[in-house]
């Protein structure tokens, strides 16, 4: 290859690194929260508190890399996991996996979480801010059904007691939360 050839090269690498990069900031500037991944540790904890006979829809909001969707997954493969990631750059690393290590019940969608409907969820995986956490508590007592389970870690549910909670023994001391949508009260007359 030319000098003028590896130069171009390394511009369009360069060129490509940086839209990835800005991608990342634009969606973080978006939404607030950066896509992190979560540890194998936290993963293999939120899996044991959800049963591998789940049925149903799992969402996982703010996807990002897809470590979580991919385990979910794989944990249960009778259900639709349906996984949303608003960053370009991680959605289509996602993508990439998935083409390359197809899961047959895992659907990958690059898009604002806050546009979807939570109305057909057995349970919702999520690893978001606490601000994020607090706009979609009302929408999850809304729309969840009852008997839905929420799994989050790091941040909680403000105003929710979950039905479960460990702390791991990792760095950051890890909280993991299980909550479950309460029965709706009967409307009044």
């Amino acid at each position: 290859m030319s000098a003028t050839g590896s130069f171009l090269l390394f511009l369009l690498l360069w060129a490509v690194l940086l839209v990835g990069v800005l991608s990342i900031v634009v969606s973080t500037l978006r939404t607030g929260a950066p896509p992190m991944p979560s540890s194998p540790r936290v993963r293999r904890a939120l899996l044991a508190m959800l049963p591998a006979d789940t049925r149903g829809t799992v969402l996982d909001l703010g996807s990002g890399w897809g470590d979580v969707a991919f385990n979910l997954a794989d944990h249960c493969p009778q259900a639709r996991v349906v996984a949303y990631e608003l960053s370009w750059l991680p959605w289509l690393f996602s993508r990439l996996r998935q083409r390359l290590f197809p899961r047959p019940n895992l659907t990958l969608l690059h898009g604002d979480f806050f546009a979807a409907s939570f109305q057909d969820a057995t349970c919702v995986v999520c690893y978001l801010s606490p601000g994020i956490m607090t706009r979609l508590a009302p929408r999850f007592a809304a729309e969840l059904p009852e008997g839905a389970r929420i799994l989050s870690h790091t941040f909680g549910l403000r105003g929710w007691t979950p039905v479960r909670s460990v702390r791991l023994q990792d760095l950051y001391r890890t909280p993991v939360y299980l909550y479950e949508v309460p029965p709706r009260a009967p409307p009044r007359e």
